[in-house]
């Protein structure tokens, strides 16, 4: 009952052990708010507080305040805690689960790639929910895919050590360049106005596009500053590749430079040998073959694609080349290195797999 002008309500009785435990519910940052304001209007009630002055400070309707008296009186501190929702627990056996997920480690039906829920479902003869419940608990996503390739170069680990130890500790007053060529960057032109960005509106643009031409980017990143060298040409050939690498030389005309790339023909051909042998302060570090994600300047084309390219469009190559170079000269004025976070011993002990004919397959 609530209380009247004079008969408040009796204070409520708790023990030592009970007092303590509500007031660590009620100053624990991580406790759940609800259980929280129950814990706070059980010690008013302990103090004396009368309803109304308990519902007054913890915001609460008077209702609520005798609903959690009444709780805490008759079952404790465990009457706190909300009471089990309605309605009965699905509840599968060891075999059914062992059904399931051998079903989503099997070929799907024809005609489809992998199982869903819904369909898995119907064929084991269970809800839906139960079939997500179970590929929870076992780590399966069956929605899910993800690309991968092992590089198969017989000097993997020579070659990994070779760049990581560049990245984590490069040679005391050398230059380490960050070296690739990003190939057929399309000109795309919408084939309608943009609809800018406007209080709630997104920017919007036509979902189709007239191609103005291509070109291929050249860029060679510092490790130690992030500062970006670039050069536009209509090919990549062995021979635009060769009048970049004489743009860099005139950039860093002093020191040692060494230089990490990948292992695509155009790096390795008579005349980039040849230019190296009269360039003696020049040292090239390949990439292991699959391996291009360890060319840091790849880091910084995913930047220019996302920030300068992707949401363009342009009239024409000299429009596309215009842009690419004040996004390179924005980006050196704050120019600052990607981190490098891996060693070696951790890329090969992820890089390097077992044939499955010798890996061992007990658990």
């Amino acid at each position: 009952m609530l209380d009247m002008p004079n008969h408040p309500a009796p204070p409520l009785l708790a023990d030592g052990p009970e007092l303590t435990a509500l007031r660590s519910l009620a100053r624990a940052g991580r406790t759940e708010q609800r259980l929280a304001t129950r814990a706070r209007i059980v010690l008013r009630a302990i103090d004396g507080q009368s309803n109304h002055r308990i519902a007054s400070e913890v915001k609460v309707a008077p209702m609520t305040v005798l609903l959690w008296r009444a709780r805490f009186e008759r079952d404790r501190l465990a009457g706190l805690r909300d009471a089990p929702r309605p309605g009965r627990a699905r509840v599968y056996s060891r075999t059914d689960r062992d059904r399931v997920i051998a079903l989503t480690l099997s070929a799907p039906p024809p005609g489809l790639s992998h199982w869903s829920s819904r369909r898995l479902a119907r064929e084991v003869g269970m809800s839906t929910r139960t079939v997500q419940r179970i590929w929870r608990e076992a780590g399966l996503q069956p929605h899910r895919t993800e690309t991968f390739k092992w590089s198969t170069d017989p000097a993997l680990e020579a070659k990994v050590r070779d760049v990581v130890g560049l990245y984590l500790a490069p040679p005391e007053r050398a230059i380490v360049l960050s070296l690739d060529e990003k190939t057929q960057i399309q000109a795309l032109d919408r084939t309608q106005p943009m609809l800018p960005l406007r209080p709630g509106q997104v920017e919007r643009h036509t979902h189709d596009y007239t191609r103005n031409g291509t070109t291929s980017l050249f860029a060679a990143l510092e490790v130690a500053t992030g500062r970006v060298t670039n050069q536009a040409r209509e090919r990549h050939t062995a021979k635009d590749f060769l009048g970049f690498l004489r743009l860099v030389a005139r950039t860093y005309p002093k020191g040692r430079v060494h230089v990490v790339l990948d292992n695509v023909s155009t790096h390795k051909t008579p005349e980039v040998q040849r230019w190296l042998r009269g360039h003696r302060r020049f040292r090239f570090h390949f990439t292991p073959t699959s391996a291009s994600w360890m060319n840091q300047v790849e880091t910084w084309f995913g930047v220019l694609t996302r920030q300068a390219l992707r949401r363009s469009s342009f009239g024409n190559v000299k429009e596309l080349i215009t842009m690419i170079d004040a996004f390179t000269t924005q980006w050196n004025a704050g120019a600052t290195p990607f981190v490098w976070v891996k060693t070696a011993d951790e890329i090969l002990a992820k890089a390097v797999r077992k044939h499955p004919a010798t890996s061992d397959s007990r658990h």
